[in-house]
């Protein structure tokens, strides 16, 4: 039974802080190995039952068809629990306009309580969570393949250019790297900042996707594609690792042909993802292969000489973890500034 021992009092009642983006990118800068790690034992954890995940909720606009906000919803209830949202908007437009696709915010709420204890930009744990669940996955799937790989990027921005910071910082060694932009510009500045990331390793710009494609035994999708366009089977006849982080990029006849890993079943089978589509056409399930904690715990072996293609829907528990990773390495330095009387009526009866 609860008593009123067990309850929160107002002292303990967690203050309410505001995370910069400035903060976040300093606190994660330089801590890649970690932030692996951590994404690693969250998929096991979320593996053994140990999370909420529920599904993503996105409101869509029917005068913005192109936009959207998605609201990402979780816990952690392990270890460090932790319970939160991602609210993350998604505006192709927005680049147009010379400022990134994406923007969000997490909030972090302290279990005993409810009470939220710190908002985050997360823009930026946004795109470290996909980049270091894309990294792991290709540590994972590539093992046993010979390397360097030669890697191939579809998609000149921010998260094409965080997965390739990651892919690096974990020790995926590259031969000769690639990309392929609709638009030539945004091509150029990736291959740019390919340049200046590793200038020892040659790069292309690539007019045609299937060419790209054909080059690479590493392709990273990274678009915002709504519909598959990669549907010839033939283009992965030389049997690479696909990240399809974007989710739509691949037609159904790719997606059967492949050996398929994915974050979490029941996420990634919907709102029109290729999976989903596959999944819709066939009727069945049978084409996934399992999810990459499987592939980690090694329930799931990935073979050498076929196609893999790793499909992450995006969990909400990997942005509840680095975002409380980046609070509690503020707080441990002393770098939190609470917001001064955030919460303002504390008195059930007034005072």
């Amino acid at each position: 039974m609860t008593t009123t021992a067990d309850l929160p009092t107002t002292a303990d009642l967690p203050t309410f802080t505001v995370i910069s983006g400035e903060q976040v990118a300093a606190t994660l800068e330089g801590g890649e190995a970690d932030v692996v790690a951590l994404v690693r034992e969250t998929y096991l954890l979320h593996e053994a039952g140990r999370t909420v995940n529920p599904p993503s909720y996105f409101l869509r606009f029917e005068d913005r068809p192109a936009s959207r906000i998605i609201a990402l919803p979780a816990s952690i209830g392990a270890g460090s629990p932790v319970d939160g949202i991602k609210w993350i908007s998604s505006v192709p437009s927005n680049v147009d306009r010379g400022i990134p696709r994406a923007s969000a915010v997490t909030i972090l709420n302290d279990p005993v309580s409810g009470y939220p204890y710190a908002c985050l930009e997360s823009s930026i744990i946004s795109a470290v969570r996909t980049a270091a669940s894309a990294a792991l996955a290709a540590q994972v799937l590539l093992a046993g393949r010979p390397g360097p790989v030669r890697l191939g990027v579809v998609g000149g921005g921010i998260i094409a250019r965080y997965v390739h910071h990651y892919l690096l910082a974990s020790g995926v060694e590259v031969a000769a790297a690639g990309v392929h932009d609709l638009s030539s510009a945004h091509a150029r500045a990736f291959a740019g900042y390919l340049e200046r990331a590793a200038p020892s390793t040659p790069v292309t710009v690539h007019d045609e996707v299937a060419d790209l494609v054909r080059s690479s035994d590493l392709v990273v999708l990274a678009t915002v594609a709504p519909e598959p366009y990669l549907t010839d089977v033939a283009l992965f006849a030389h049997h690479p690792v696909v990240l399809n982080v974007s989710l739509r990029d691949l037609g159904t006849d790719v997606v059967l042909s492949a050996v398929n890993v994915v974050d979490d079943v029941e996420h990634v089978l919907k709102a029109g993802t290729s999976v989903h589509l596959t999944e819709q056409r066939t009727g069945d399930r049978a084409f996934l292969a399992g999810t990459l904690a499987q592939v980690l715990q090694g329930d799931v072996e990935v073979p050498a000489d076929r196609t893999v293609v790793f499909s992450p829907f995006g969990l909400g528990v990997l942005d509840l973890a680095v975002a409380k990773h980046v609070h509690d390495t503020l707080a441990a330095a002393g770098a939190l500034v609470p917001v001064p009387g955030f919460f303002h009526e504390m008195s059930r009866t007034g005072s």
